[in-house]
């Protein structure tokens, strides 16, 4: 994949808040396209949760068509049920990327942080600055989940960049197979 031209969608999976980015990289230029969140708090039916998040996950691909989608893996909490809807709720926004085939890339919290601030440690609002300052943003959202999804992005980009390799998770079953031949036996 070229990567001197491309978009790439971020993600910050969230059952109450989910906050997505999208960034357009040309060159050694890198421009935001989007920032937002969708709010899901006024909805009580977990299942309509995720049904939410993947329609607009959908919508968010289908807008800005991005050559990869990051997200934010679930981190370990202490609460079992919470995580677990968060890990649904990274799996429905991963479920659209494949059924849009657009390649999918998890990165640790931890190492988004690391990426945009040099502290893997740093605050949502030290992430949130650094990206207000490197975009230009006139007055960040209310809910930083929204920079947290943009982080994912720019995360994402600066991998590629260090690393030159791929490190795709699949785009779906025919990309697992053509790469993993002897596994289907």
């Amino acid at each position: 994949m070229n990567n001197t031209d491309k978009v790439i969608v971020g993600i910050d999976p969230g059952t109450t808040i989910m906050g997505y980015g999208a960034i357009h990289i040309q060159g050694s230029s890198i421009k935001m396209l989007a920032l937002g969140v969708l709010t899901l708090s006024k909805i009580d039916d977990h299942p309509l949760k995720l049904k939410k998040i993947f329609e607009r996950t959908l919508g968010i691909i289908d807008e800005y068509k991005p050559d990869e989608l990051a997200v934010e893996a679930p981190f370990y909490g202490k609460n079992v049920q919470s995580m677990l809807k968060l890990g649904r709720a990274q799996g429905v926004a991963i479920a659209a990327a494949m059924y849009r085939n657009v390649p999918i890339f998890e990165y640790s919290p931890k190492k988004i942080k690391q990426s945009i601030t040099g502290n893997g440690n740093a605050s949502k609002e030290q992430v949130a600055a650094m990206l207000q300052n490197m975009f230009k943003i006139k007055e960040l959202p209310k809910d930083l989940d929204a920079t947290d999804g943009l982080a994912a992005a720019v995360c994402h980009h600066y991998q590629n960049r260090i690393s030159g390799t791929e490190k795709s998770n699949y785009s779906g079953w025919s990309a697992f197979i053509s790469k993993n031949p002897s596994r289907t036996k």
